[in-house]
C-alpha cells in the first residue's frame, strides 16, 4: 500500500476537526483519555497519531525491544491509536505490531530490492498521474498517510515532484481527454481519503466533469485503521456521484476489522459503493492458510469482497517480508480448497513495464 510521507512531513499533520453528526459510530478505544463530551473524528485521530517509538512499546509493554529496532529518518513510525489498541499488549509477535515497527533488518541491503521496485517514474507522463494501465490512470493525490507500513511500494517515492496542485488538476484533465481509452481513475497516493473531504470533492467534481469517466476507484487503508473516516459527508458525496464508486482497502489480518471498523464499511457498502480488498502476502504475519482463511471469511462478514493478493513488490528495505513464490502458491492452492471461490482474491505480482498486474502461474514447479 501506498503509505509514505515527505521526510519534511514526517510528524503529525495540524488539521482543523469538524463535528460529525449524531448519527456517526464512535469508536470506544479512541475516545479513551477524553472528555467524554468531545467529538472524536477522523481529523482529531490523524492529528495524533503515534510517532515515537518509545510511546509505542510503552503502551504494548513491549519496552525490552528497544535493543532490536532502530529509528529510521526519512519513512519514521506513523501508526494510529485506534490501530494499536487492536494489538495484543506483551506480544512482540502481534501480526499487526509487525507491519508497522521499524526493524533493524530494515537497514540490511538486499540485492534485487530497490528504490522504485515498479519502475513508476517511467511512467509519468504529467506532475501527479501515472499512466500504466491502458484504461485507466492513477493521480497521487497526496503524499500523506495515517500510517507508515513498512513494506510500503512508494516510501522512496518522490512525492515532492509529483504532488498534483490545483493548476495541475486542468492539465491532468487535459491528458485525460486526449487519450480516449481511459474510463477509469485511480485516486491514489499516499492515502487520497487523508486529504479533506472538500479538497477530495474538487476531484471527484473534475473527474466527473469528463463524460468518458465512467468508473472512479478509490485505494486507500484509512477505513481500515481510522474507520471514522468513512463520515456521513464522504459517504453521501460518494453516493451521489454519477460514476461507479470502487473503493479498494488494505487489510493484511483478520485482526485489523474490529466490530466497529466492520460497522463503518457496512454503511459504506449500503451506500452503493463497491468495496474490495488487496492483501500484501507477509512473511511472519499472513503466511499461513488458517490467517487467509479467517481474513477473507472477516472480510465478507464486513461487506468487503478480497480482490488481489499480491506477493511482496520488492522494495528496498521490505525484503525480510518477502516470501518465495513457491511458497505462495502452495499456501494458495490450500485456500482454494478451505474458501469458497467468492473469496478468494486472485494472486498476483505487480511488476514493472507490464500493462496489467501479473497472474501467478499455479502450476508451476
Amino acid at each position: 500500500m501506498i503509505n509514505h510521507l515527505p521526510k519534511q512531513k514526517n510528524r503529525q499533520i495540524p488539521i482543523t476537526p469538524i463535528v460529525t453528526g449524531s448519527s456517526e459510530i464512535n469508536s470506544e478505544e479512541g475516545s479513551k483519555g477524553r472528555d467524554s463530551n468531545e467529538v472524536i473524528t477522523w481529523q482529531t485521530q490523524v492529528a495524533d497519531v503515534i510517532t515515537d517509538i518509545d510511546q509505542l512499546l510503552a503502551i504494548l509493554e513491549l519496552t525490552h525491544l528497544k535493543s532490536e529496532l532502530y529509528v529510521p529518518e526519512g519513512f519514521g513510525l506513523r501508526v494510529p491509536r485506534g490501530f494499536v489498541a487492536k494489538m495484543k499488549k506483551g506480544d512482540a509477535q502481534d501480526p499487526l505490531l509487525l507491519q508497522v515497527l521499524p526493524n533493524k533488518l530494515e537497514q540490511v541491503k538486499v540485492s534485487g530490492y530497490v528504490a522504485d521496485p515498479l519502475a513508476e517514474n517511467e511512467q509519468n507522463p504529467t506532475q501527479g498521474l501515472l499512466h500504466k494501465y491502458h484504461s485507466r490512470v492513477l493521480v497521487t493525490v497526496t503524499g500523506a498517510c495515517a500510517i507508515h507500513c513498512r513494506y510500503c511500494f512508494r516510501q522512496h517515492f518522490d512525492y515532492q515532484a509529483n504532488l498534483p496542485k490545483s493548476e495541475q488538476l486542468e492539465a491532468i484533465q487535459a491528458y485525460i481527454s486526449q487519450h480516449p481509452e481511459i474510463r477509469e481513475v485511480l485516486l491514489s497516493g499516499g492515502d487520497p481519503l487523508s486529504v479533506s473531504n472538500r479538497r477530495l470533492f474538487l476531484w471527484l467534481d473534475a473527474l466527473e466533469a469528463l463524460p468518458k469517466i465512467s468508473t472512479i476507484r478509490i485505494h486507500t487503508r484509512l477505513p481500515i485503521v481510522i474507520p471514522e473516516r468513512l463520515d456521513s459527508e464522504l459517504l453521501s458525496r460518494l453516493e451521489a456521484s454519477r460514476c461507479r464508486i470502487v473503493m479498494v482497502v488494505h487489510t493484511n489480518h483478520a485482526n485489523e476489522i474490529d466490530e466497529n471498523t466492520a460497522q463503518y464499511l457496512l454503511q459504506a457498502k449500503q451506500k452503493g459503493i463497491t468495496l474490495l480488498n488487496q492483501t500484501v502476502l507477509l512473511a511472519g504475519i499472513n503466511d499461513s492458510v488458517a490467517v487467509q482463511v479467517a481474513l477473507n471469511e472477516r472480510l465478507f462478514e464486513a461487506g468487503v469482497l478480497p480482490y488481489y493478493l499480491h506477493l511482496l513488490d520488492k522494495v528496498e528495505g521490505a525484503a525480510h517480508f518477502d516470501m518465495a513464490k513457491q511458497q505462495a502458491v502452495e499456501l494458495y492452492w490450500e485456500m482454494l480448497e478451505q474458501l469458497p471461490g467468492y473469496l478468494v482474491p486472485k494472486l498476483v505480482q505487480e511488476l514493472p513495464n507490464r500493462p496489467f498486474k501479473t497472474p501467478v502461474n499455479l502450476y508451476q514447479n
